[in-house]
């Protein structure tokens, strides 16, 4: 039955869409041959590297993290690792999807991180980028000769592969650039380092003045960048991680809602349960069938 079914949305690994074992830290295939091999991707589930997926046709959604994206020609989307993603795909749906670990990109690159692309900033940027049709032409080489890469063992082939890879983050990042606001680079740099921070202790510190301390500077100022750049305070931002979370845990329904508390650092269950209202309007069990 559905209940059955919708028992644990799964985290898949890389190799589960990869029988190449030489390139098993990235994979790359236009949306229709990917769809012919892997319909499951359709149900919620999550993956352990960074995904990315271009539709040149067709229309849908696309849910991330519970929020709804429309599909259209032109849509691009990035997702890292542990986001619950699933959609509803027209049956003329096309376009590229490319995988990649952690590892791939940033043991290649000495003065780079993928992170530091401003789609991967997950406090203020968004998972979907819409390219008018010369743009698309313009991305559509890299995907293409990734493609080939893949499906061939030429010389040199992961070292290619890599740097297309880039090219293909830059040409994107370049068009995501034009939609975000400029704020004071200083601030940017402490709100990434805040995000960083937050990332690694969320879990156990949920004081404020700990990130602030952390940063050396006051706490009143790290509200200030908080306020500036994204219109909310540092208290709201620990929250909305922790909220953000626990929601993909009580998807996975691996955990009890006590092993969800304990593992985000709260004190009791009733206490999690009582914030979890607080900020989303149900209880835990309740999100639970909701989700169903």
């Amino acid at each position: 039955n559905k209940k059955d079914i919708l028992k644990n949305y799964p985290v898949y690994e890389i190799q589960k869409f990869n029988c190449d074992l030489i390139s098993e830290e990235i994979y790359v295939n236009t949306f229709t041959n990917h769809l012919q091999n892997h319909s499951f991707i359709e149900k919620s589930h999550s993956h352990n590297f960074f995904l990315l997926v271009m539709f040149t046709n067709g229309t849908g959604q696309h849910t991330i993290d519970f929020e709804t994206y429309t599909i259209s020609p032109g849509t691009v989307f990035f997702l890292q690792p542990g986001q619950i993603h699933s959609w509803e795909l027209s049956e003329d749906i096309d376009g590229y999807i490319l995988f990649y670990t952690h590892a791939f990109y940033n043991l290649h690159f000495a003065t780079k991180r993928v992170e530091q692309y401003p789609f991967f900033k997950s406090f203020k940027n968004h998972p979907k980028l819409y390219l008018e049709h010369g743009n698309i032409l313009k991305v559509i080489p890299y995907f293409d000769e990734l493609i080939t890469e893949f499906q061939h063992h030429f010389q040199h082939k992961k070292d290619k592969m890599k740097a297309l890879v880039d090219l293909l983050l830059i040409e994107l990042a370049r068009n995501y650039q034009t939609t975000e606001t400029h704020q004071s680079s200083t601030y940017q740099q402490k709100l990434a380092q805040f995000e960083a921070l937050l990332e690694i202790h969320f879990k156990a510190e949920k004081a404020p003045v700990f990130y602030a301390n952390q940063l050396n500077i006051s706490l009143k100022h790290l509200n200030r960048i908080c306020k500036e750049i994204l219109n909310q305070t540092v208290t709201e931002l620990i929250r909305k991680r922790v909220i953000l979370e626990s929601k993909r845990m009580l998807t996975l329904r691996r955990f009890s809602i006590s092993e969800i508390a304990h593992d985000l650092g709260f004190e009791s269950p009733s206490y999690f349960t009582k914030l979890f209202k607080n900020q989303t309007g149900f209880r835990p069990k309740e999100f639970i069938k909701n989700t169903l």
